[in-house]
C-alpha cells in the first residue's frame, strides 16, 4: 500500500502528514509505504522549522525529510493520496487521471470514514479495499456546508499558533485515517 501525502511546497503539511501517519500506524505501519509530495516544491528542501517542530511534538520524524516535486509517475502510482486542500487534489487528477478515485483531502477521507454506518465495513479485509470503499461511499456522507472546511490551511510563514492549530489538524483527521487502516491491515 503506497499512501502519498500532497502540499504546495512539501516542507509543512504533507511532511508531517506522512510523518505523524508513520508514528500512528505503528508496527502496521511496515506494510506502507508512506511518502509526501508537493506541487511547486523544489526538489531537496528540508522541512520547514516551525512544521517539523510540531511535526516532532506529534511523534513524527522530520530530520530526514528532503521535498519533492509532485510528478504524474509519484501520484499515478499512489494506493491513496491525501491532499491538504482541494487544489492539491485537483493537481493529482490533472497529473494522473486515474487517482481521481483515490484521491482525498486529509479531512475529507476523515470525515467520509467518520460518517459511514458501522456496517459499511464491516467486510473490508485490505488497506486497498477500505480506499475503493471510502471512494464509493463518499457521496453518500453530506458534504461540509462550506466546503474549504475539507482544507487544511497552509501555515507557512505564519505565527506559531497557526502551526500548532494545523498540525492539530491534520492529527484529528489522522487519528481517524490510521485507526481504520490499522483495522484492515
Amino acid at each position: 500500500m503506497r499512501i502519498l501525502f500532497v502540499c504546495s511546497g512539501n516542507i509543512c503539511r504533507s511532511p508531517l502528514g506522512a510523518q505523524v501517519l508513520h508514528d500512528r500506524l505503528g508496527p502496521a505501519a511496515s506494510v506502507h509505504v508512506i511518502e509526501s509530495a508537493g506541487t511547486i516544491a523544489d526538489d531537496g528542501a528540508v522541512m520547514d522549522g516551525a512544521a517539523a517542530e510540531q511535526s516532532a511534538r506529534l511523534g513524527g520524524h522530520p530530520d530526514a525529510h528532503r521535498s519533492r516535486y509532485l510528478t504524474e509517475r509519484i501520484a499515478g502510482a499512489a494506493d491513496l493520496v491525501l491532499t491538504a486542500e482541494r487544489s492539491h487534489r485537483a493537481a493529482v487528477v490533472q497529473l494522473a487521471p486515474r487517482a481521481a478515485k483515490r484521491a482525498f483531502t486529509i479531512k475529507q477521507f476523515a470525515r467520509v470514514l467518520d460518517g459511514l454506518e458501522p456496517g459499511d465495513l464491516a467486510d473490508v479485509q485490505s488497506p486497498e479495499a477500505l480506499v475503493e470503499r471510502v471512494a464509493r461511499l463518499r457521496g453518500t456522507v453530506p458534504p461540509p456546508a462550506d466546503p474549504a472546511d475539507d482544507d487544511v490551511d497552509d501555515p507557512y510563514r505564519r505565527s506559531e499558533s497557526t502551526h500548532v492549530r494545523v498540525a492539530d489538524d491534520i492529527d484529528a483527521a489522522l487519528t481517524t485515517i490510521a485507526d481504520a487502516l490499522r483495522a484492515v491491515s
